[in-house]
């Protein structure tokens, strides 16, 4: 069965075509083809997302996108089985884009169309790498306003085992890079500044780090990299600039391995998903591949490609759920968005 997948959620177009037997234990998901536009030279002038532009360059960007992805994989149309859409969280109007085509195309081809949930997506996308993690293992989602751990037992099967009380580590590395004036997209600015300081050079908090639990909490950090930024006066120095980027990465790093280690330890897994744009950051990678091996387990990511928002993901959570019967495909035309969508909703569990 080829799945199509659309991806709308906020600032990013994806549209990807994902292949999977019916049976699960048959062969893996295989990604044929993907697309990706990114609005984020669109929105930088305004220092983050406009929800109006954002849907607007959706209605614009989907349907070339879907084009280009058959082109690549030498499809047509008709080889969809299945068309499946983000169906939320996200923005409520961005979301309404990716909908509303993929359950029209799906009416016009005579297809079932599934919505799917964004967070699942990122959850289920290394098993587009290869090799692809085994169940159970322990995942580690830091995807824009969410970290979580949680212990995956197979496809639907989650339980949570700590989430974010505040900020989550992406917006500690958006906002914490906005203070440093380095613009929008930060995150990734100041990951690239990073690789120029010295962490050493600020001593910044690591909240919760000892706190016995496997919540998180990042708002405190952002305000000590504010009050840093101050002292260092009106005109900081480059490197000055560059030691405190250092200095605020090294210290989400440390509490994102120390309590993704407490939970490997925690379950007694050793497997370690990570997913989520985060999961991209190199600095965090390598601390957690040497972390994870001196426990002689291992740390599985997506494709660097597959980090950000994407069609694969989607395409992919979609193909998992109908092979393992926890999904009832639409075919009726109608379709929903839920911009709140708890991922309680989908069988997770607290311990």
């Amino acid at each position: 069965m080829k799945v199509l997948g659309i991806e709308s959620s906020c600032d990013e177009t994806g549209v990807a075509l994902v292949e999977a037997p019916a049976d699960p234990a048959a062969a893996p998901p295989r990604l044929l083809a993907e697309a990706l536009h990114t609005q984020a030279a669109m929105h930088a002038d305004y220092g983050g997302v406009v929800p109006e532009l954002a849907s607007r360059d959706h209605i614009r960007r989907v349907l070339p996108l879907l084009e280009r992805v058959l082109a690549q994989a030498g499809a047509a149309p008709q080889d969809i089985g299945l068309v499946a859409y983000t169906r939320g969280p996200g923005l409520a109007g961005a979301l309404l884009v990716g909908a509303g085509v993929a359950v029209s195309l799906a009416a016009a081809l005579g297809r079932p169309a599934l919505g799917v949930h964004h967070l699942e997506g990122h959850l289920l996308s290394p098993f587009l790498a290869s090799p692809a993690p085994a169940f159970p293992f322990v995942a580690l989602l830091v995807s824009g306003g969410h970290t979580q751990l949680m212990h995956v037992a197979g496809v639907g099967r989650y339980e949570l085992l700590g989430e974010t009380i505040d900020d989550a580590a992406g917006e500690a590395f958006d906002k914490s890079a906005k203070l440093l004036g380095l613009g929008y997209p930060g995150g990734p600015a100041l990951s690239r500044l990073a690789e120029q300081g010295d962490a050493a050079a600020f001593a910044l908090p690591r909240p919760l780090l000892h706190s016995g639990d496997l919540d998180f909490s990042f708002a405190g950090l952002k305000t000590a990299v504010l009050t840093q930024h101050r002292k260092l006066g009106p005109a900081p120095g480059a490197q000055a600039l560059a030691d405190l980027a250092a200095a605020t990465q090294e210290a989400i790093v440390d509490v994102l391995v120390a309590k993704s280690l407490k939970a490997l330890d925690a379950t007694g897994a050793k497997t370690l998903v990570v997913a989520g744009g985060v999961g991209a950051n190199r600095r965090l990678r390598e601390r957690l591949d040497a972390a994870v091996a001196r426990r002689r387990a291992v740390a599985h990511y997506p494709p660097l490609a597959l980090c950000t928002d994407n069609g694969a993901m989607i395409a992919l959570a979609a193909a998992l759920r109908v092979q393992h019967g926890l999904a009832q495909p639409q075919t009726d035309g109608a379709f929903d968005v839920r911009p709140r969508w708890p991922l309680a909703e989908l069988g997770l569990t607290a311990p």
